[in-house]
């Protein structure tokens, strides 16, 4: 393969490893704004270079792929292991990840997620944040996130939710968005863009009633207000902005091709009268964008290369790309996924969330019951567990439903090697132990495969607490401990020696617990079960692993002292 004088070896090595590396990905049909973006993600020093590489980026990726299809995959394979066998690893990895490779120029990826500040975020939205997020760390690109708060009337903004949010992306991401922005902070611009659509001749102002404009797209029929001057368009819009027409009087459409095959797309709005005041910026505004027109405009402003959406929002991306082709601007790149549906959770949204909240179904946003962060963050979920989960999925159109527990069992495999072990007795009954007592200690290991973390010590006194689910008269084993021989309240010690054959009961000396009440959903209800907890060094925050019952979040210590533990997961 050629080299030019103009770049060092170093830079045409690079490159021509990542020619190799993507011919082999793809069956020798490897892209030069793939290759270009990976050199840049791994070179931020040659960004400024990057018109000047396309030329060396371009007849390298050329050359590769024509080897592949005169020599075959395998020969490739053999000159990357030659020249950086390294980067054969990264077929594997984006594999395993179930993120394919995005489209288009790699060398500036410019990503966007965009929630409605009408409530905190959810395991819903938690896949937004991940997948962008992702994107944006291989490609080292950045995320714009976008407050889409225009609508003051279905979607009320919440103030608190823009503090809420910002924060939960950083803790799912790992990092905070790179840029954050508000949509009714840019009102004057999207005014200032829907003027220009009406001046250009591409938009007008709307008088039909809803109904009557509904036939007149059904029947692919141009309504009057259509062909209204650009004048009688613009003064009709100062009277919407003014307040001089009333909600519902009005609408600015954009015009499209009354007689396209899809109606949504047919003259479609892009900015409507809403009187009711924004929480943020109280009643400043009259005219406010539906959010086809705004996050379109915005999309365009921030310089998103590529948008990541529901495939029910395909037509979102048809009718923008109408608006691009307006401006004369180049759409953005579009992939989309298809819908996860957890089984617990049903379908919950934020709207409906919000109204179970505000009717007292649920009591607050941190309910346990409920799919959002702030449940998942009181349970104590890590969020490397929600980024396995949806990396694991992948950006697939396909709809897919998933019980809770594959969420779980990812927080469980992250978790588990750091969490230390404790006991917990449920609805306990009290045992005096009779007989000769040793003087005796045991030791019990934090963690049973980490020994770097030290030892939990009991101190035996003369009384126990069993679990009364394990309450049986006869021969026990109290584990780790001595068998005893049960009868009524008293146990009598036989022997510190373990024998054969006899069940082995869970238990706790009173003079190391403390009162405790774990706290779990279950479906619709909550259950709280009264108990005892290994008093040993905790932590408020910690999530430990109570033994024989699974995963808790030490939540608080009441005033009397009572731990309150929340049920994380088996």
């Amino acid at each position: 393969m050629s080299e030019n004088s103009q770049w060092d070896d170093d830079v045409v090595n690079t490159v021509r490893k990542y020619a190799l590396q993507n011919s082999l990905e793809y069956d020798g049909r490897g892209e030069a704004g793939s290759v270009l973006g990976r050199l840049l993600s791994e070179r931020d020093d040659l960004r400024k270079f990057a018109k000047e590489l396309k030329e060396i980026v371009a007849r390298e990726v050329d050359e590769v792929n024509d080897i592949a299809n005169r020599e075959g995959l395998e020969h490739i394979r053999d000159l990357l292991e030659t020249l950086a066998p390294d980067a054969l690893e990264r077929r594997k990895h984006v594999k395993i990840e179930g993120l394919k490779e995005l489209p288009g120029d790699h060398s500036k990826v410019v990503l966007r997620f965009a929630p409605n500040p009408n409530g905190p975020l959810s395991l819903g939205h938690s896949r937004g944040v991940v997948i962008n997020a992702e994107y944006a760390r291989i490609y080292g690109g950045k995320v714009v996130l976008r407050f889409d708060d225009t609508d003051t009337k279905v979607k009320p903004p919440i103030p608190d939710a823009y503090h809420w949010i910002t924060e939960e992306y950083e803790w799912i991401a790992g990092r905070p968005a790179d840029v954050i922005i508000r949509a009714s902070d840019r009102m004057p611009t999207y005014l200032k863009y829907a003027k220009k659509m009406i001046r250009d001749g591409h938009g007008y102002v709307c008088r039909c009633e809803s109904d009557k404009f509904r036939n007149f797209r059904s029947l692919k029929e141009e309504c009057p207000c259509r062909n209204k001057g650009c004048d009688e368009n613009l003064s009709e819009w100062e009277e919407m902005n003014n307040g001089e027409i009333l909600e519902g009087g009005a609408v600015v459409r954009v015009k499209t091709d009354m007689s396209l095959p899809n109606p949504a797309l047919r003259d479609w709005p892009a900015l409507r009268i809403q009187h009711n005041p924004h929480p943020l910026v109280g009643d400043k505004y009259k005219v406010w964008p539906l959010l086809d027109f705004q996050s379109a405009i915005e999309d365009h402003e921030q310089g998103v290369t590529h948008i990541i959406r529901g495939k029910d929002l395909m037509d979102s991306t048809r009718k923008q790309t109408l608006l691009y082709n307006h401006f004369g601007w180049e759409y953005p790149f579009a992939l989309y996924w298809g819908r996860v549906k957890v089984h617990e959770f049903g379908g919950f949204s934020t709207t409906s969330m919000r109204d179970s909240i505000s009717s007292g179904i649920h009591e607050g946003w941190g309910d346990l019951r409920l799919p959002t962060i702030k449940a998942l963050q009181r349970r104590g979920f890590s969020p490397n567990s929600l980024k396995e989960f949806w990396i694991d999925l992948g950006l697939t159109q396909k709809d897919i439903s998933v019980p809770m527990k594959t969420l779980e069992s990812f927080n469980a495999r992250i978790i588990d090697s750091g969490t230390e072990r404790r006991s917990f007795v449920g609805e306990p009954i009290e045992i005096s132990l009779v007989g000769e007592l040793p003087e005796y200690e045991i030791n019990l290991p934090r963690h049973p495969e980490d020994s770097g973390v030290g030892d939990r010590c009991w101190k035996l006194g003369d009384r126990i607490a069993i679990q009364s689910s394990d309450f049986e008269s006869g021969k026990l084993r109290l584990k780790d401990f001595a068998d005893i021989t049960l009868s009524d309240s008293r146990g009598v010690i036989d022997s510190i020696e373990k024998s054969d054959g006899r069940k082995i009961i869970h238990w706790l000396p009173l003079d190391c617990a403390r009162n405790a009440r774990l706290i779990t959903p279950h479906g619709k209800e909550i259950i709280e079960i009264e108990g005892l907890l290994e008093d040993v060094d905790l932590v408020i925050g910690n999530v430990y692993q109570l033994e024989r019952v699974g995963f808790a979040r030490l939540e608080s210590f009441q005033e009397d002292s009572t731990a309150i533990l929340i049920w994380l997961h088996g």
